[in-house]
């Protein structure tokens, strides 16, 4: 497994909260914490979304990006989920890392500070540089699209 080193700033009203880490040796995420002053609350109301701050900052080396995504649990029992997903935080951001959630279920979801609300993989990409063709080969799909390929076994 490779292993990066990426620079990481706390901000003030993240002061305190853990910084993101793995839970287990397998895992590819790093759970992300609501990172609201103390004793606030902040409800997503059903078919709200909300930017829900992390109070950090990070760097992410050229060649890689930090995706930002749902956590499951959150989505299967309360239908919290998250809006741009996955979000993309490139290696030339230095903002806050916010997480857009959004409330698909029929409750309100009350977030407090340190909530795992969301995780991030660190992934590598390759920048594509276009060829301008005439045509493209032949596949067996060919230009098939949404639902062309079935359902069934």
């Amino acid at each position: 497994m490779k292993r990066i080193e990426i620079e990481i700033v706390q901000l003030p009203h993240g002061e305190g909260l853990p910084l993101p880490k793995y839970e287990t040796s397998g895992a590819a995420g790093m759970d992300l914490m609501a990172a609201i002053p103390e004793g606030d609350e902040i409800v997503v109301a059903p078919g709200e979304r909300r930017l829900i701050p992390t109070g950090l900052q990070i760097a992410v080396p050229d060649g890689y990006e930090a995706q930002v995504r749902p956590r499951s649990g959150l989505a299967l029992k309360h239908g919290i989920t998250m809006l741009n997903s996955p979000g993309t935080i490139d290696s030339d951001y230095r903002g806050e890392v916010g997480l857009i959630l959004a409330n698909l279920g029929q409750e309100p979801f009350t977030i407090r500070r340190g909530e795992r609300l969301a995780q991030m993989v660190i992934a590598s990409f390759a920048q594509a540089e276009w060829a301008v063709v005439s045509s493209l080969d032949e596949t067996s799909r060919g230009a098939g699209g949404f639902g062309s390929t079935g359902t069934g076994s």
